[in-house]
């Protein structure tokens, strides 16, 4: 069976609204890396605070004046590659770091989970550094999907969110976005042709059909789904975002 998407042009109008409505630095951030492709590092240190940072958002509030966002926009980053390597205990140093950065909540799950996804990489001799470079080129739907299913397969506590928070955050991806409780309370007050909770989210295949009608959307309003995930989630932030607290 397959779903056919009706657009209307009230839906695309609504669409493009939200996203000239909320024209910051966090969208233009979006916009210059995932669109442009400028700015963009893929190194050690950067998969490294990309994957605490996926971690430390999955469950709890990442504005940028939250206890997260204030400990991603640290300089210099506690967690680089050089500090990580050198630790006969990865899970014990990491939940040290995030307690002394008043990082509480889910800090034995998110260090436990961190410390088995950087051993994963390590272990692979940092393949995915090469692996992710190749994405800068490109700008194909279906491997983004393709990459971020794999992604949501291989990292602890991921999921489909996680995975494509990844990417994103990392500037390589333009299709594929993560699904939130914003995102779905957006779609919801939108008028999703089904209502929609945050629950069952980590279902690979209700994932899928989530974003496929936000993709379907973005393609008929000519936007791409980046964008408008930034424009959907910087809106709940009260226009806290500046250039100087922009990192992710």
């Amino acid at each position: 069976m397959n779903i056919k998407w009706n657009i209307s042009t009230e839906d695309i109008y609504k669409v493009k609204k939200v996203v000239l409505d909320n024209e910051n630095p966090f969208l233009a951030n979006r916009r210059r890396k995932n669109i442009d492709r400028l700015g963009i590092e893929i190194k050690k240190d950067t998969v490294i605070a990309t994957m605490i940072a996926c971690l430390l958002t999955s469950q709890q509030r990442s504005g940028p004046y939250s206890d997260v966002g204030k400990f991603l926009n640290l300089i210099p980053f506690p967690l680089t590659y050089e500090n990580v390597i050198e630790t006969d205990d990865l899970k014990k140093y990491t939940k040290n770091i995030l307690i002394k950065n008043n990082l509480k909540r889910y800090v034995n799950r998110i260090s436990d989970f961190f410390s088995i996804n950087l051993k994963l990489i390590e272990d692979n001799n940092w393949e995915i550094v090469d692996f992710l470079k190749e994405m800068i080129d490109t700008n194909s739907q279906i491997t983004e999907r393709k990459i971020a299913d794999k992604l949501n397969d291989d990292f602890k506590g991921f999921g489909p969110k996680q995975s494509r928070n990844f990417l994103q955050a990392l500037g390589l991806t333009r299709y594929e976005i993560p699904i939130d409780s914003r995102i779905i309370n957006w779609l919801n007050k939108f008028g999703f042709p089904v209502t929609l909770t945050s629950e069952p989210l980590g279902d690979k295949g209700y994932y899928h059909f989530v974003l496929d009608g936000i993709q379907e959307l973005c393609k008929q309003a000519d936007i791409y789904p980046c964008i408008l995930d930034a424009a959907v989630f910087s809106s709940f932030d009260n226009e806290e975002w500046t250039e100087e607290n922009v990192r992710f």
